[in-house]
């Protein structure tokens, strides 16, 4: 389940290549489900890979001008969220890389998409202090 953040993030804007630049050595990149007309900036708050559980906070946003591939493209932030993915860890032998041999495919079907976050308080505080800290001071 995903859980959503009470920040000041929504509504704000910024030039999406700034910030994705500012961003990033932070961990942030841009979500694999990207359109040219949205998308989201993802991080990973925890990741554990012996359960293949993984944390990630995610800003979603829309564009405003432009389209996402363009460094100049101007955004609108949507409400972030922190959302759990748990990877399916176990062996699929119709892969033939060493990847998919030993569990660690990045292509795997997730077991649970949407799993349950454990100590959602926690999650809550990392998610929303990492986008006041990190995030706000560089969108307006």
């Amino acid at each position: 389940k995903m859980i959503e953040l009470e920040t000041d993030l929504v509504g704000k804007h910024a030039h999406f290549g700034t910030l994705r630049d500012y961003i990033k050595k932070y961990g942030f990149s841009i979500g694999g489900n990207w359109e040219y007309d949205r998308g989201s900036f993802d991080t990973i708050l925890h990741q554990d890979q012996e359960e293949g559980e993984t944390i990630y906070l995610r800003l979603p946003f829309k564009v405003l001008t432009g389209q996402l591939d363009d460094y100049n493209t101007d955004i609108i932030f949507q409400k972030p969220y922190v959302i759990k993915h748990v990877a399916n860890i176990g062996l699929e032998y119709d892969g033939s890389s060493l990847a998919d041999a030993t569990g660690f495919s990045q292509f795997q079907t997730p077991a649970d998409q949407d799993g349950q976050i454990q100590d959602k308080g926690k999650w809550i505080q990392a998610g929303e202090q990492l986008v006041v800290e990190k995030v706000l001071p560089h969108v307006n």
